[in-house]
């Protein structure tokens, strides 16, 4: 049976590290050895992702979809999403941050020979697992096997492996704070205290659950997030990070927000943060991963 990497699952962790490689010109079918980083540790857990020219390159691995690459979206109201995609991601999680920053040295040291790293940004746990804003995040996320059903691709080409959604939003932590507690609550869907979802009249359909709580053929429509607070003060924001066993659903929730869906509305959530960073990747399961590196 086909092993996913095990960090995709593993919850509760305090600290996050989210690294993003560009490759140079030339695109390897192999990585070069990386035994210290990619080796057991005590520190925490580590996903690896590939974007869609690494991943068609490498010969170890087979993701389902070809090109999956991120595509900018210019949503309604002048909000866009814009396409960053770049070609390696690693999250590292954990307890001890400054373990997480030793691991993401040795990551740097052994892409160096064919990548530079393009983007860099930590996370943290904020309260009680609560966004910048004050709400709960990921009060829907799927529970139990639920999660390995959203995430992970269950068969064919890529099976055990998992689409991954990285982007970086910046919050106007206070132009949102001077709304009333009961208008935020209408903007995200959901109580502020107790994270209630909003029902009936009280939930408007330009609200964040109800732009991203989405059904396909009378199905959910599944995502596994992993998001974090992330940022300084001139920044602060959120990593958003999800999994999915199909990269089309990103696509599907995306257009939902931003404003391309059918019925014309996008979520209202967008007045108060933005994305600046968007890309697409494959995590294959764990044998692939390793096979993808030199011995």
């Amino acid at each position: 049976m086909t092993e996913h990497q095990p960090g995709i699952f593993v919850e509760g962790t305090d600290h996050h590290v989210f690294l993003e490689f560009e490759l140079g010109a030339a695109v390897p079918s192999q990585l070069p050895a990386a035994a210290g980083a990619l080796l057991p540790w005590d520190g925490g857990e580590q996903v690896v992702a590939f974007g869609p020219r690494l991943a068609e390159a490498l010969s170890a691995v087979a993701a389902p979809d070809g090109d999956f690459g991120f595509r900018a979206i210019e949503g309604s109201d002048g909000h866009v999403a814009p396409a960053t995609q770049r070609d390696l991601f690693v999250w590292l999680h954990g307890a001890k941050r400054d373990e997480l920053f030793a691991q993401a040295l040795k990551w740097r040291e052994a892409l160096a020979p064919v990548a530079a790293l393009a983007a860099e940004d930590h996370g943290f746990l904020f309260r009680d697992s609560r966004d910048l804003t004050g709400f709960v995040d990921g009060t829907a996320n799927p529970k139990g096997d639920v999660r390995q059903q959203a995430a992970l691709v269950p068969r064919g080409p890529g099976a055990g492996g998992s689409f991954v959604l990285a982007q970086r939003w910046v919050h106007d932590l206070s132009a949102f704070a001077s709304l009333a507690t009961a208008q935020q609550e209408r903007v995200i869907g959901r109580t502020k205290a107790d994270s209630v979802e909003l029902t009936g009249a009280a939930m408007p359909p330009d609200s964040h659950v109800s732009r991203t709580d989405l059904k396909r053929g009378g199905e959910p429509l599944r995502i596994y997030r992993r998001s974090s607070p992330a940022g300084g003060i001139a920044d602060a924001g959120l990593f958003f990070l999800a999994f999915s066993a199909e990269v089309e659903r990103f696509r599907i929730l995306l257009g939902s927000m931003f404003g391309p869906a059918d019925d014309g509305l996008r979520d209202r959530l967008l007045s108060w943060s933005r994305p600046i960073s968007g890309s697409f990747y494959f995590a294959p399961p764990a044998d692939a991963l390793r096979a993808a590196f030199s011995a």
